[in-house]
């Protein structure tokens, strides 16, 4: 089993439940007290915040590739940032390792692609709704990406940040983003990408209409089948002479 390493704290109520997937997922394969081997950096967000806020995104995106190569030094033989609108500094963090890095993006879209879809929302922090970081990956698929209108955009980054970051579950931000959700629907989307990860502390399959993609779990589930893929094969041996 490959060592996963986690780069979270952003926030941690979101490296929590990445923590639970793994190790869920990887005693449903392999059974028994099987658990997921992995290291996790867990940085405080209120610093990673001020610099969104600002607009520093290449100093945040600095501090988090020292953080990446300061997992692989502890053994990580992958890396997953567990978060979405932190993968707007990916670049930065892919070129600072030499262990693979498991992109969300990614991930996500080959699960839209395959449950057939070509047209889905976004949901996210105002930073994923807006940069292209998350929805270029999705396009790259072959998918038109549409997210919430302004007023909506205001109304599911203020519940992120004001209380599913802090671990606040509302039954009325429920509500609320079950309407954004729809009028997304009545726009053409024929699903919906929950693009951060504290929504899925929100809503879930059971909440809408049209299928959800929690990028989390599907995150998650993405680097427990690379810890566990078999290593590649190094070939039959050369034989000099």
């Amino acid at each position: 089993m490959r060592t996963i390493g986690l780069l979270g704290g952003m926030s941690w109520e979101s490296s929590a439940l990445y923590y639970r997937l793994l190790n869920e997922a990887v005693r449903e394969q392999l059974g028994g007290l099987h658990s997921a081997r992995c290291v996790l950096l867990s940085v405080d967000f209120a610093g990673i915040e001020r610099l969104q806020a600002s607009g520093d995104w290449a100093r945040a995106g600095e501090l988090l590739a020292t953080d990446a190569r300061s997992l692989q030094a502890a053994g990580a033989d992958l890396v997953v940032l567990c978060t979405n609108t932190m993968h707007t500094v990916a670049d930065a963090i892919t070129a600072a390792i030499d262990v693979p890095f498991l992109h969300i993006g990614d991930t996500t879209a080959e699960a839209v692609a395959a449950a057939g879809l070509t047209r889905i929302g976004l949901l996210g922090t105002r930073y994923t709704m807006e940069q292209p970081f998350l929805a270029d990956r999705l396009s790259a698929a072959g998918l038109e990406v549409l997210v919430p209108d302004e007023a909506d955009r205001d109304l599911v980054h203020r519940v992120i940040y004001e209380e599913l970051v802090l671990g606040v579950v509302r039954d009325g931000s429920r509500r609320a983003y079950q309407q954004v959700v729809d009028r997304l629907v009545a726009r053409g989307a024929q699903g919906v990408v929950l693009g951060c990860t504290e929504i899925e502390l929100l809503i879930g399959p059971d909440d809408v209409d049209v299928p959800t993609f929690p990028t989390t779990a599907l995150h998650a589930a993405a680097a427990v089948r690379a810890a566990l893929a078999p290593a590649p094969s190094a070939g039959p041996p050369t034989i000099v002479g």
